[in-house]
Formats: structure tokens, sequence, C-alpha cells
């Protein structure tokens, strides 16, 4: 090689190397250069006008236990950088979709339609959420290992879900050793107890053992054909890729610090023997996992494995610059909800058995030199309940000064209607969508066809 091109690489390089440094925004292509990758494959599968194009119209189905709130804070800090709108609850369903009952475009606040973005907890209807976002939405999702989820699970939810705490002790040995003593299918929080994420996806939990496995089989095939990414919780960074390159996202779009964690002392570890009686007990959730893992992975031999990794490298680094920008070198310390002054930033308790911990900001905290806006930083580390009330506070905001009039009757008639409207069994993609929606509603949403 001649002396000019070793200077010109030298050169691409230096300059690459200075906007990492810096943080600059690296293009898609720019980072395909720099990986030796293929660039993002969201032009043909989604229609976009070219690799730079972000898609801006996500449904991300939130499951439980599976790290989704640190996606659905992924989504609600792009949905914020990019002026979106994101569908959130109205204020009777709290920060939920009025879960567990099926979904329903009532249940969306009328200042936040029509949406961009929705990511709360809810239980997925196709048809109603085809009612509600624009045609052209990818459908996303993450799932989580039956074993280790089934025992979050169990640990978070056992003073609300009757099926747990009736057992003696609060033993998961114990309820592994006979569930139907415990568990009835009946009762009101029965899907944490079985077969979560099927229930969260809109199928049945309880279907019986004999027909499980065929059904199981049908309605995995029957999601992958909704859902353009099944994520992984334990594959969470390789999946960020896919996401990525799925929605044309820049790298700084994915960066994340995990949210919504346990202590170590909260955390139980599992036998082989558990693991298989969890996985027993939640047959239909077990094949899904099972299903929707081996395809992820297919997709990341199909990008590269060499190219997955040396991306998921540049992301951590990246992820890293941001908290040294963000909090001085290190994320600030975890601590329990009582031991946290900031009161935005003290997660959810769901009971005094378990210890849900967030980051407690130093009171010294300053920003230095070339930062990003200090509320950045804040929401990156904001729990769901409190961010959420914050999206609907300004979003409110903004509804009000483009509709002055419209939005006191909007929201007296929206709740009205969500109380009025009946659950419907649901247990599959396609129920029927309500009828009932008034038409200023109608005129509110975005409708699909």
């Amino acid at each position: 090689m001649s002396q000019k091109k070793i200077f010109l690489v030298l050169i691409a390089i230096s300059t690459v190397s200075l906007f990492l440094h810096h943080g600059g925004h690296l293009n898609l292509m720019l980072e395909a250069f720099w990986l030796g990758c293929p660039s993002s494959m969201a032009s043909s599968t989604q229609g976009s006008s070219g690799p730079s194009a972000k898609h801006t119209s996500v449904a991300f189905l939130k499951t439980h236990k599976t790290a989704s709130s640190t996606v659905q804070n992924i989504l609600f800090r792009f949905a914020e950088r990019n002026n979106l709108t994101v569908a959130l609850p109205i204020t009777t369903c709290d920060h939920q979709f009025c879960y567990p009952r099926p979904f329903s475009a009532h249940f969306v606040h009328p200042h936040t339609t029509p949406p961009d973005i929705i990511t709360n907890h809810l239980r997925f209807s196709r048809a109603e959420l085809r009612r509600l976002m624009p045609n052209n939405t990818s459908y996303i999702t993450i799932l989580r290992e039956p074993g280790a989820m089934f025992e979050s699970l169990f640990t978070y939810y056992n003073q609300y879900c009757l099926s747990f705490k009736r057992v003696p002790n609060g033993s998961l040995e114990t309820f592994l050793d006979n569930p139907w003593s415990y568990y009835r299918p009946e009762e009101k929080d029965s899907m944490y107890a079985r077969n979560t994420l099927t229930f969260d996806l809109g199928g049945d939990k309880d279907r019986p053992f004999s027909e499980a496995l065929v059904y199981a089989k049908r309605f995995a095939a029957e999601l992958e054909r909704v859902f353009s990414l099944v994520m992984i919780a334990e594959y969470f960074d390789e999946s960020l890729v896919l996401l990525r390159r799925l929605l044309s996202w820049d790298l700084d779009d994915v960066l994340y610090v995990s949210l919504n964690m346990r202590t170590p002392d909260s955390k139980s570890s599992l036998s082989s023997e558990n693991k298989a009686k969890i996985r027993a007990w939640n047959t239909i959730d077990s094949v899904l996992y099972d299903y929707f893992n081996a395809s992820l992975w297919r997709q990341l031999r199909e990008l590269g494995l060499s190219c997955v990794e040396r991306e998921v490298q540049l992301l951590r680094k990246s992820r890293d610059r941001l908290v040294r920008r963000c909090f001085g070198g290190h994320l600030p310390p975890l601590r329990s909800a009582a031991q946290i002054a900031n009161k935005e930033l003290r997660p959810w308790q769901p009971s005094s058995k378990v210890a849900i911990v967030g980051y407690d900001l130093p009171v010294n905290m300053t920003p230095k030199g070339h930062l990003p806006p200090p509320d950045e930083c804040l929401k990156m580390i904001m729990p769901e309940v409190q961010y959420t009330r914050l999206l609907l506070r300004s979003e409110s905001l903004r509804y009000r000064k483009r509709f002055p009039l419209q939005s006191s009757q909007q929201t007296s008639r929206t709740v009205g209607q969500v109380r009025a409207h009946k659950e419907s069994p649901a247990l599959s993609l396609n129920p029927q969508p309500s009828e009932t929606m008034s038409r200023s509603t109608k005129g509110a949403l975005r409708l699909s066809q």
C-alpha cells in the first residue's frame, strides 16, 4: 500500500474515532462502514425512502418481568427527542391500558392521539391496535426464559396474585409441587401464575394440557406473522442490534441503563428440577420462548455473528460514554425506594417482601462540558410510572394548545365510555373490535383500514 493510501486510511479512522469520542451522531451508512456490516434492513422491510429515514410508528407489547421497562424507556426517550406522540392510558387505567382487560382504543387518553408509539402494558388485541395505529406500524415485543421469568413473577406478585399468596411460607417449590392446589384460573390476577406471556399476547393461558403443544405452535406461527421483531431478554443487546436496524435508528437511539431491578437477595436460584416443573406448568410460554429464541438467532446469523458482536461492543462503549457524560463516570448508586431522595426516581414497590431498586442521583451533580440536556440523563433512569405521568402532562399541554375547546369534552366523554365498555373473552389475536366508539373519538384516532 502506498504512503498516500495509508495516510487516507488513517484520516478516515481518525475522523470516525473523533465522532465517537465526542458522541457524534453517526448515520447508519457510516456505522455500517465502521462495523463492516450490512446497512439497515428497514429500507426493504418498511419501504422507507432510504437507510437514514427513521421509522417512527412502533407498537411495543410490554410483557411482564422481561426487561420490557428498559425497552419502554428507550421508546419514551426516542419519542420525546423526535417530537412524537405516545399513546398513554386514561387516568382511570393508571399507567397501564386497563390491564388485564383486552385492549380497547377507549383506554387511550384522547390528548395522546393520534399516536406514533404505544408501549405501556396492555393485553394484546390486534384489531383494536390496528384501529389506533398507523398502517405502517412495526409490532415488537420481548420474551424471557420461562424459568427465570416465573421465579421473578412469583416473587414480585406474591402479595397481589392469590394463587401465590395462598402458598404456605411463600414457597415457590411448594407451589410447583402441586400448582393446582393454589391456582384458580378464574381469579382476577391469575394471569401472573400461568402462561403470562401467552395471556399478554392475547392467547389462551389455560388451554388443556392435551391441546397445549398444538395450540402453542399454531399461536407462535400466528404471532410471527404479526410481530416484526420478538426480542429475547437473555440476549438484550443482540436484540437491540436487530431493533435498531429494523427501525433504521441510530446507535444513540437505543442506549439504555437497566430499570426495574430486584436486589440480589430477592432472587432465588432454581434447581434443574424446578426449572423443568416451571416449563411444564407454563407449556405454552415455553414453546413461544423456544420458537422465538430460535428465530432471533436465525436473524442474527443472517446478519453475521461477527458483525453483531462488533455492534454490541460499540453499543456498550457508547452507553459507557453516555453514562460518563451524564453522571461523571459511573451510574448513580442503586438504592431502595426509601433511600432515594428524588421522588421522581423512586421505583414502585410491589410488597414489603421484595425490594425494587432505583438510581439515586448525587445531590451535588452538576453538568460539565458538552453534556446532553440534564433532563435526558434524568429520564434515562426514571421509573415507568413517573415517566408515564410526565409524558401525559406534556402531551396534554400540547393538545390543549392545539384544541382548547375540545380537550375537556373529549376527556369526560372517553372516561364515560371506558366505564361502560364491557370486557369480552378475546383470547385470540383477532378479537372483534368494539362498535361503541363515538364519532368524535373516532375522528381523534388514526384509523387503519
